[in-house]
């Protein structure tokens, strides 16, 4: 009797001794995987921290370009001489913070297409060099527009001026891309034949709406 009873307080001691051990383990994996969050948490608070860090000195900087600006067009100098793109249609909005540079399609497309007319094209590089030199890491929009004709001889291609001005932009935008612009920074926009900036009852007002704009945000 005293034997069996030792036998079971062994046993008993064992039981007890292999919980506490378990729960030993238990509580040490918890910590491990508490700690692993907690380095985790730790790596995206800096990430945070940082990328706060350049939003602010990026703002600082496009804060110091657009007041640069308005003196420069204050003093009288032209858009295009303000802004640095020489030559070019400029419009800046400066309630807004933009810059628009508008291209006409004639001198990147031929009727119909969405191929710029050349493997290269002294406009755009113009504007690319523009665009490093003063504008680097500000938002860059590309947007197509077409006059009001539907689509007839390349209905093949286009089903309608959407579809048309959104593959010229993204054709600028590519361009831009494989010159250097960032892919964060630069989004293509269609808008059709929905934005005219002239009367489209007349030639000379359709060429004025085929265009491609290539707008700097600088807010």
């Amino acid at each position: 009797m005293k034997h069996a009873a030792t036998k079971i307080l062994v046993v008993l001691i064992a039981v007890m001794l292999v919980s506490t051990l378990t729960g030993c383990t238990n509580w040490k994996k918890k910590y491990n995987a508490l700690d692993v969050e907690h380095q985790n948490l730790q790596g995206l608070y800096e990430n945070c921290i940082a990328s706060l860090d350049t939003t602010a000195a990026e703002k600082a900087k496009m804060s110091q370009e657009l007041e640069k600006l308005r003196q420069q067009l204050k003093s009288g100098q032209s858009a295009s001489q303000a802004t640095g793109f020489e030559g070019k249609d400029v419009k800046v909005d400066q309630e807004k913070g933009t810059i628009t540079v508008t291209l006409p399609n004639s001198i990147l497309f031929a009727s119909g297409k969405a191929s710029l007319k050349s493997a290269t094209n002294a406009d755009l590089d113009d504007i690319y060099s523009v665009l490093r030199q003063r504008y680097s890491g500000m938002q860059i929009d590309v947007v197509g527009h077409t006059d009001s004709d539907p689509i007839r001889k390349t209905k093949n291609k286009w089903q309608d001026n959407w579809d048309l001005s959104a593959a010229r932009a993204l054709t600028v935008l590519r361009y831009m891309i494989d010159r250097g612009v960032s892919p964060q920074s630069i989004r293509g926009v269609a808008c059709g034949e929905s934005r005219p900036v002239a009367s489209n009852t007349s030639s000379s007002g359709k060429a004025k709406n085929r265009r491609v704009e290539i707008v700097v945000h600088m807010r």
